[in-house]
This record gives C-alpha cells, sequence and structure tokens, in this order.
C-alpha cells in the first residue's frame, strides 16, 4: 500500500532532516518516494505503476508518495525542481534520484540495482 507522507511522517519513517546533517534512513525496510503534485500529468502515468508495485513488492519495501505542493518545506530540502522526481532508498546506502515518468520494468531494475530487491 503506498502512504502519503507528510513532513512529520517523512521525519519519523524517512529521514530527519532537522536533526541529523548526514544521511541517516529511519526504515527497516528499502524504500522508494514518488515526489508529486496533482496537476502533474507525468505523475499521473507513474501512480497506476506504483500501484501495481505496492501490491507486487508488499512486504519487501515501502513505497511513498509526497504532494510537493502541499509539502513545499519537503520538496526544497531535497532541490526538487521537476516533478515526478522518484527517491529510491537503499537500506544501508546513500539514496538516488531519478526524474521523470519511468515506465515499470525500469522501476524493477533500480528495485533490484539499488534497493537489492527482487
Amino acid at each position: 500500500m503506498i502512504e502519503f507522507l507528510t513532513a512529520e511522517t517523512f521525519k519519523q519513517k524517512v529521514f530527519d532532516y532537522e536533526k541529523n546533517s548526514e544521511w541517516k534512513f529511519e526504515g527497516d525496510k528499502p524504500a522508494v518516494i514518488d515526489f508529486y503534485a496533482d496537476w502533474c500529468g507525468p505523475c499521473k502515468m507513474v501512480a497506476p505503476i506504483l500501484e501495481e508495485l505496492a501490491q507486487e513488492y508488499e512486504g519487501k519495501l515501502n513505497i511513498y508518495k509526497v504532494d510537493t505542493e502541499a509539502e513545499q518545506e519537503l520538496a526544497a530540502v531535497f532541490g526538487i525542481r521537476s516533478i515526478p522526481s522518484l527517491l529510491f532508498i537503499p537500506l544501508n546506502d546513500q539514496p538516488q534520484m531519478a526524474m521523470g515518468a519511468l515506465p515499470k520494468d525500469t522501476f524493477k531494475k533500480a528495485f533490484k540495482d539499488v534497493l537489492g530487491v527482487e
């Protein structure tokens, strides 16, 4: 299931950027964060793909969404300038950002290569 994050829940589940200057992932499994906006066409194309992947990979990784209109501070912390922007977060490594609407097989490849999840 996809969970929508606010700045507050983001700090609890992903990264407390107010306390930590160095990246420290708070999650217990790899994650993907979709930075989106309701008016964004490519974001609407990605949404159903992420819904499918959330079901396929349930229990293996978390998929989160952040509304860049509602959570402007959060978008600013990550320097989000174009949407959709997707943040792939492995458990014990640095996160990697991807821009634009990705096809499903590209997500699956990133899950395997970046997150170590199959």
